[in-house]
């Protein structure tokens, strides 16, 4: 190996290192207000295939700072970031795609970024499962989405979710519930599994609006889709009255006045939800209310202080169960 390629190669490395910093020094322009100079940062970069800049690139064009509004331009950048696996890319690719239509491409990029228990893409994943809109009609898969989605305090969710009690039978919701219980554990498994890695300052969008694609609504099933209702159970039996000079027992339903409330279902007939309360209430040691979302009739459980202490209430009620943040 002669002198000069060893010079050249030194050069190299010595103007490499530099360039690599650019990604951050655009960010902290980003950061600063100075969104051209960061463009213009991140550009050869982004040619030359760096996925961070390819992202912030997008962003740029999406939000229209440092260079004018360009949806197809900000898609293309977040496709040559996302085929790179770039985790915040592949959200916003199958965002974008499915806004401009393009559901059929669109799906495989949703379906990754839902596997990393991305909220918005559940919403709009779920949905579409709901409404057969791309995908065949799931309605299990659909609620347990759009329930996951809720759970991490997406508005959107949360209103879309009360309009599918309307539509989805009960036991249905309830296989849902269980299904978004175990996307919820897959989801701590896996935060376990790979801790996120320190931040590096690379990436521009923390700090800036995402942006969430219109939904469409959930939309009201044919009748051929509607299923056939189940059959009203038997009344269980009279409990029979104490005799006297004995007390009723009274189930615990100590609380300690916190705002995090459990969901134990949803049922087209109030009583339902009345007579599986009077079955597992005790255990769960809340308290109960039957708030309406349009025909539906949900049954919760409040009054825990924190997350953890819903948690707990949903095991020892030993039914499919969800939590509800304040």
């Amino acid at each position: 190996m002669n002198k000069a390629y060893l010079s050249g190669l030194a050069g190299l490395i010595m103007v490499a290192a530099p360039a690599m910093a650019d990604v951050k020094q655009g960010v902290d322009a980003w950061s600063r207000g100075d969104y051209k100079t960061a463009v213009e940062m991140w550009r050869p970069l982004a040619t030359a295939g760096d996925a961070d800049a390819q992202f912030n690139l997008g962003q740029a064009y999406k939000l229209g700072r440092g260079v004018p509004v360009d949806l197809p331009m900000a898609i293309e950048w977040f496709r040559k970031a996302a085929v790179q696996g770039h985790a915040q890319a592949i959200d916003n690719y199958g965002l974008a795609l499915f806004q401009d239509g393009k559901k059929a491409e669109a799906l495989p990029w949703l379906e990754k970024s839902v596997a990393r228990d991305e909220k918005r893409t559940q919403l709009v994943l779920g949905t579409m499962l709901f409404n057969a809109d791309g995908v065949p009609r799931d309605w299990v898969r659909a609620y347990a989405l759009v329930t996951r989605s809720s759970q991490q305090s997406l508005p959107q969710a949360s209103q879309t979710l009360a309009q599918m009690d309307q539509y989805i039978p009960e036991a249905d919701r309830q296989k849902g519930l269980v299904l978004a219980r175990k996307y919820e554990t897959d989801a701590r498994a896996m935060a376990v599994a790979t801790p996120p890695a320190p931040p590096t300052g690379r990436t521009a969008g923390a700090g800036a609006p995402t942006g969430m694609v219109k939904v469409p609504p959930v939309a009201r099933p044919s009748p051929a889709a509607r299923p056939t209702p189940a059959p009203r159970p038997v009344a269980a039996a009279p409990v029979p009255a104490p005799r006297p000079g004995t007390a009723a027992p009274v189930p615990r339903t100590t609380v300690s006045g916190g705002g995090w409330r459990i969901q134990l279902g949803a049922f087209r007939d109030e009583s339902n939800a009345r007579d599986l309360w009077a079955k597992v209430g005790a255990r769960t040691g809340g308290s109960a209310s039957y708030p309406k979302a349009g025909s539906v009739t949900r049954l919760q459980a409040g009054g825990f202080a924190s997350k953890a202490a819903a948690q707990a209430a949903c095991r020892k009620a030993g039914v499919a169960c969800v939590v509800v943040a304040p």
